[in-house]
């Protein structure tokens, strides 16, 4: 290989990778549960729990199967599954101070 062909394929990765990147930070300034580097382990799971509450309650049949188990009725369960919105993973956790 010649060097011109070496430096145009390293040129285009790195073109690849900036670009992965900028679009990396556009879907996490879009959306609240992609996360961005200084998105806390208790943050991270925070949105998973709460996306997940959401898949359930807007999946009837989900929702049904939830209520059959639980030997509850599908508006109690709805209500349980926002009552566990608020805080799905227990209090925050202390930041230590800077």
């Amino acid at each position: 290989m010649t060097c011109i062909t070496l430096y145009s394929i390293e040129a285009r990765k790195m073109g690849e990778r900036y670009n992965i990147h900028s679009q990396l930070e556009h879907l996490q300034s879009k959306y609240i549960g992609t996360g961005h580097a200084d998105t806390t382990k208790y943050e991270w799971l925070t949105n998973q729990h709460r996306d997940s509450c959401c898949s359930y309650m807007g999946h009837p049949d989900l929702l049904s199967y939830f209520a059959i188990v639980e030997n509850e009725s599908k508006a109690r369960v709805k209500f349980n599954l926002m009552e566990k919105m608020l805080q799905p993973c227990g209090p925050p956790p202390e930041k230590p101070e800077d």
